[in-house]
């Protein structure tokens, strides 16, 4: 068999065929699910994600996401560092734009309703499409920062928010205080109240619109269920929890629908723990990986696959309607429990992950000039991030996953921990080695016999007897074609 560096263009993604099934109410959630990838342009402007979007259709992503669009509270006088204390001398705060203030597009920090507009005309020029951080469980904290506009749209101030809406959650394991109660100092909406369902589904109407194809709900655990218990405002009012049939385009409210349900991409971010209905939401939208992240994070720690069970999803939802990562923005920015992790190591998982067949990946684009020592790097919001979202290892296997779509896979793992495989048929194979050593293998492997060469470095492996064998470097990656 003679060597096979081939790159897959951009452009080659294999349609899915597949139309939504009892569990997933939008025909978007399946398309592609096997292919698609996700860039997360964390606290990139609008106009810089727009001067971008060759780069990132280029480097094999199908979607990008914004930071949340909506108007926002002004903190620290609008200064635009991304994170500042005391002793800064620039100020501001990258989580400013998760406290809205309105229902409306455009913010300080991410740009207006015109820059939205131009980055999903730019997005629709290379065939990426936008998915929008949205968050309609809570106002900023400082709820007197609420503009006229929403407050009139709900007829008046109190009717914004639930009856527990500032009692701060003490169990989150428990419901109603996870569903009703104030996270964080942040104030709960009363997301029952139609008068609000109305208000903001114009708001994601609009988006649509004016382009977005897809939506990312922030503390989507937070908001309630059909089966949770009931704010004592919507109990009294005789209604039900039933904004997520409101937000996936299930039913309407004051004679408002959603527009293009089956053509908009929709996930929650429900943070796994005790208690999760993970399998209701699944009804309503795919859902963030939390579980798996964290496993794999672990095993990049200690370089050795051994110490966790990758095989396992960690979710009772099938994959397919997952959205995984080896790190989000808020592993990165809050507690910093992911930001220790090298550039090389995160690239190292996002191959890994990005090379299985289930889940739709999510890669976060960290700040520019980001280091191990100063996680903030420039520290500017609205910058694009590093260029990692564009080395030659993540774009490789970008194209990689596209070029297996609906091909099944197969796990390999070295006896010594060292290195993972993901084999994907007889059409192809990623090669990871976790550690910080060469590695010397001889793995087991489903390519047929012959003789490979790496996609990005031509680094040759050779498959004999259904064993590929070669050596690794330190922390990189391998993608080999069969076809």
């Amino acid at each position: 068999m003679k060597i096979n560096n081939l790159l897959i263009s951009a452009g080659f993604i294999a349609a899915a065929g597949m139309t939504a099934d009892a569990v997933t109410p939008n025909a978007a959630q399946l398309k592609n699910a096997d292919s698609d990838v996700i860039l997360h342009a964390w606290s990139w402007s609008f106009d810089n994600i727009a001067r971008n979007m060759k780069k990132i259709a280029d480097a094999g992503y199908d979607y990008v996401q914004t930071s949340p669009a909506q108007a926002c509270y002004v903190g620290e006088g609008g200064g635009l560092a991304l994170f500042s204390d005391e002793n800064s001398a620039e100020k501001g705060k990258w989580y400013y734009y998760y406290q809205p203030t309105d229902w409306t597009i455009g913010n300080y920090i991410l740009g207006d309703r015109d820059a939205f507009r131009n980055m999903c005309d730019s997005a629709y020029k290379y065939n990426v499409k936008v998915i929008v951080d949205v968050l309609p469980n809570h106002t900023a904290i400082d709820h007197k920062a609420v503009l006229p506009g929403l407050d009139n749209a709900v007829g008046g101030h109190k009717n914004l928010f639930h009856a527990n809406g500032f009692s701060p959650i003490r169990d989150y394991n428990d419901r109603l205080q996870c569903t009703t109660g104030e996270m964080g100092g942040l104030p709960d909406v009363n997301t029952e109240n139609p008068d609000f369902q109305k208000y903001y589904l114009q708001y994601v109407n609009d988006l649509i619109n004016l382009g977005a194809r897809g939506f990312r709900y922030d503390t989507a655990k937070h908001i309630g269920l059909p089966s949770d218990p009931l704010d004592p405002k919507v109990e009294e009012a005789g209604l039900s929890n039933d904004f997520w049939d409101v937000a996936t385009g299930r039913k309407p409210v004051h004679g408002l629908w959603m527009m293009m349900p089956d053509s908009v991409y929709i996930y929650g971010e429900v943070l796994q723990d005790k208690n999760v209905k993970e399998t209701e939401y699944a009804e309503y939208m795919d859902q963030t990986a939390s579980g798996y992240g964290h496993v794999l994070r672990h095993v990049l720690e200690t370089g050795d696959t051994r110490v966790e069970d990758l095989t396992n999803w960690q979710h009772p939802v099938d994959p397919l309607h997952l959205v995984t990562w080896v790190e989000s923005h808020d592993t990165y920015c809050n507690a910093h429990e992911s930001a220790g992790l090298t550039d090389d190591q995160i690239r190292t998982g996002w191959v890994f992950l990005a090379a299985r067949n289930g889940g739709r990946p999510l890669f976060y684009s960290r700040p520019a000039g980001s280091t191990r020592q100063n996680y903030w790097g420039n520290n500017k919001a609205g910058e694009a991030g590093n260029d990692e979202f564009r080395h030659p290892e993540v774009v490789a296997v970008n194209h990689f996953r596209a070029a297996m779509s609906g091909k099944p896979e197969k796990l390999f793992f070295t006896d010594n921990g060292a290195v993972a495989e993901v084999a994907r048929g007889d059409a192809g194979a990623a090669l990871v080695n976790f550690s910080a050593k060469e590695q010397k293998i001889k793995l087991d492997t489903t390519l047929p016999d012959g003789e490979y060469a790496d996609a990005v470095s031509g680094t040759r492996f050779s498959v004999k007897k259904s064993k590929v064998e070669g050596k690794l470097a330190p922390l990189t990656t391998y993608i080999l074609y069969s076809i």
